[in-house]
């Protein structure tokens, strides 16, 4: 187990968005859920507190903080994507119930929390060893919202995006 794990704020959806995001992917599950013992900032005794839970094999903690707090993009969490499909899964997943899309690759889910969706493809593109092509397609993802397989190799290669 890593020493370095995130701890993520939240105003009472500390269970519910670590749920939400075990669901997503592999290798994920909640470890623990403690509730406040007594009534205090965080919550009335017996109210979740925090849960500690793994996200793809990375450790994790939720906190019911007791109050609001913005995430910014200082701090994002990037899920590398083996292909088109998941890509797509996971955006529409993360975007679902009052996510926002942002651009090349980022979003914030419903809670705020801000993500990266990016295809392992994208680093074939952009540090490809022809120059031009990786100019084209570092180009190409900066105009894109969620970050497209086909489109970058169409730029990269010099082919229209139509």
């Amino acid at each position: 187990m890593s020493k370095v794990s995130p701890c993520l704020w939240f105003d009472g959806e500390a269970e519910e968005a670590a749920n939400f995001y075990v669901s997503l992917l592999p290798d994920s599950r909640i470890e623990a859920v403690q509730a406040n013992i007594i009534d205090g900032p965080a919550g009335k005794a017996g109210t979740v507190l925090f849960v500690d839970f793994t996200l793809a094999g990375q450790r994790f903690m939720a906190l019911n903080g007791g109050m609001r707090m913005e995430y910014t993009h200082a701090v994002s969490f990037k899920i590398d994507c083996a292909d088109q499909a998941e890509v797509d899964r996971l955006w529409d997943a993360l975007l679902a119930d009052g996510g926002a899309a942002e651009h090349c690759g980022w979003l914030r889910d419903r809670f705020g929390v801000s993500w990266q969706i990016v295809p392992t493809a994208l680093w074939t593109y952009v540090y490809g060893a022809d120059r031009g092509g990786a100019a084209r397609a570092m180009q190409a993802m900066l105009a894109m919202v969620k970050l497209d397989i086909e489109g970058l190799r169409k730029a990269y290669e010099g082919k229209s995006a139509a």
